[in-house]
């Protein structure tokens, strides 16, 4: 018989976060709704002025800005709980027409800002009594060749709604409707295939129960090809559109210049990734000799090839084991941690309609949260190391500068939860080195974490280099084209020891971090400078945890390059990414000599 998830009424309240956090009451909620309304219409009094009194125009946004990080966080979050709930959607829908209104009304500051003498700005940025506005506003006058006339950024504001319906529309048929097929678990019962129990069986020792599983999965997705490319080809037409208006050579300029991040950094993690793809084909040898199958599928890349060890851990167990690994950070950091666990921080279980995967996010002036689909197993485990990693730099960020410079870049949001993974992984292997089997078992896990965090996310960055190229380049972004072109892909990936089977041409189309536009490749930086970082942590101790908290510290307030320098990585440089390929190769090596 399948096995049905739990509605979200019929779940356990210990194992479920707190918004009332954000918000006591629903009546709280709407109150603040009311007073963003009011101060979104007292925005326009300001339109044509701001020159008479910058300093309070821009105190004014912020202050909106601030009630509208309470508003999304609560709403959204509230809908990621059960996406299938009418009224869950309304509430999310309201805020977004809000937030879409709301950039509408503040459209109009940035170019009237830098319409003022420059001079005036840069006497604006220095003045001491205004510091919180400082990077803000250095920023600004970078970005004055790429702002509009007001009527222009009024206009491209008011179409936010209608720019963000590629990505509704998938989060609404990813989460609710994608038809998933029952397959059979391990036990050759029939279930119900999702997104949060696909993880898991795509690990089975059961060939047949992984081979069914990725053909489930990427078959459906196979089959809604042509929606999914209507979809995915609207989010690449917006980013494309978007560039141009504002006169960037390419999308990916137009993602990476605001940020600060050389377009450079990009192509070098490309370069420094494939010259290493000799190591990755060794390792799926290995893979395919320890498997014992004639030929490597990639529905067997990911179960653990020492077959007869695993680590079954409960969430309370995975939660103890991840403060152990983290416990060079410091007993603040932990302590945390551990108020995090007790008092409403974390959302554990899947529920029916629950949003897939995991993240954490949050709002200034509130505990950060963290949503998991959570499974009782070592990749459990490393997803509460790495969300938590996010919580915490959200939580020092927030604790050390002001809200306008607390929203640290994305460029550095994966190094705290990757560095997190990167400490737990090898508390692990300190923790087993005298059992052979154990520590050959944690071998093929961090070897998992480099293939899909560095080898899988630069080649997701490869694609979507190429996709947003094709459209750039005047070429019909079709399923066929787009499903070759990752097909492609894969063949240069893994092709050298694996057969690449037909139906992973489809894979492209469940992604839905390709909706935030050159997002990926981070991932594959930020792991890069996570194991640079935490094996700094571990040789030198107290010192290196002082810069690592400096860099969580940092928010915006410098320039995402920059803050990584606290830490003692320059990514400016393809050291970071060459040293941590050469990790992956010497771990090979290391699991070779332990099998």
């Amino acid at each position: 018989m399948a096995t049905e998830l739990k509605t979200r009424k019929d779940m356990d309240p210990r194992y479920q976060w707190r918004l009332d956090h954000i918000f006591a009451t629903e009546q709280a909620y709407e109150n603040a709704y009311a007073a963003a309304q009011a101060a979104i219409e007292h925005m326009a009094s300001w339109q044509g002025k701001v020159a008479s009194d910058p300093k309070e125009a821009i105190l004014e946004a912020d202050r909106l800005s601030l009630t509208l990080d309470h508003l999304a966080a609560y709403a959204l979050m509230h809908k990621d709980e059960d996406s299938g709930d009418p009224e869950r959607q309304s509430r999310a829908a309201r805020f977004q027409s809000l937030a879409v209104k709301a950039d509408a009304a503040t459209s109009f500051l940035d170019p009237e800002l830098l319409a003022m003498p420059e001079e005036t700005l840069q006497a604006l940025a220095s003045d001491p009594m205004f510091s919180d506005y400082s990077e803000m506003l250095r920023i600004l006058l970078l970005q004055k060749p790429h702002t509009l006339p007001a009527e222009q950024e009024m206009l491209l504001a008011e179409a936010g709604d209608v720019m963000s319906v590629p990505s509704d529309v998938f989060g609404m048929f990813n989460n609710v409707d994608l038809p998933l097929p029952q397959v059979s678990n391990d036990q050759g019962e029939k279930m119900q295939l999702t997104h949060g129990n696909y993880g898991p069986l795509i690990r089975s020792q059961n060939r047949a129960v992984r081979k069914e599983a990725f053909e489930g999965m990427m078959g459906t997705y196979q089959r809604f090809g042509s929606t999914l490319t209507a979809m995915y080809g609207g989010a690449v037409k917006r980013a494309c559109f978007l560039a141009k208006a504002r006169h960037y050579a390419s999308a990916r300029q137009a993602a990476l210049a605001p940020k600060e991040i050389p377009e450079s950094v990009y192509d070098n993690l490309l370069a420094s990734v494939e010259d290493a793809l000799p190591a990755l084909t060794e390792y799926l040898r290995i893979r395919k000799e320890k498997l014992g199958v004639e030929e490597l599928h990639l529905y067997d890349l990911y179960v653990p090839i020492i077959g007869d060890y695993d680590m079954k851990l409960t969430y309370e167990e995975a939660f103890e084991l991840v403060c152990e690994g983290l416990a060079p950070l410091g007993e603040e950091y932990i302590s945390k941690l551990r108020e995090g666990y007790a008092n409403g921080w974390i959302d554990v279980y899947e529920n029916k309609n629950k949003r897939s995967g995991a993240y954490s996010w949050g709002c200034y002036g509130v505990h950060p949260y963290v949503l998991l689909n959570h499974t009782d197993d070592l990749g459990g485990a490393m997803t509460i190391a790495h969300e938590l990693g996010h919580s915490m730099h959200t939580f020092y960020s927030n604790q050390a500068q002001p809200f306008v410079k607390s929203n640290y870049s994305l460029f550095v949001a994966e190094v705290a939860s990757t560095c997190n993974e990167v400490l737990l992984m090898r508390h692990l292997m300190k923790k087993h080195a005298d059992d052979p089997k154990a520590a050959a078992f944690l071998c093929n896990q961090l070897l998992e974490e480099f293939r899909t965090t560095v080898f899988r996310q630069t080649m997701f960055a490869a694609f979507e280099k190429e996709a947003h190229a094709m459209y750039e380049r005047g070429e019909a972004l079709t399923s066929e084209a787009l499903s070759q072109m990752y097909f492609k892909l894969n063949e240069k990936y893994y092709g050298g020891g694996s057969v690449v089977d037909e139906l992973i041409s489809a894979e492209w189309m469940r992604i839905p971090h390709f909706y935030r536009n050159f997002y990926v490749y981070q991932y594959a930086t930020g792991f890069s400078a996570a194991v640079a970082i935490a094996t700094r942590i571990l040789k030198e101790g107290e010192p290196a945890v002082k810069d690592y908290k400096k860099f969580l510290s940092a928010g915006c307030s410098v320039p995402p390059i920059e803050a990584l320098r606290f830490a003692g990585v320059d990514m400016e440089k393809p050291d970071a990414v060459k040293d941590a390929m050469q990790v992956f190769a010497d771990t090979v090596e290391e699991l070779k000599k332990l099998l």
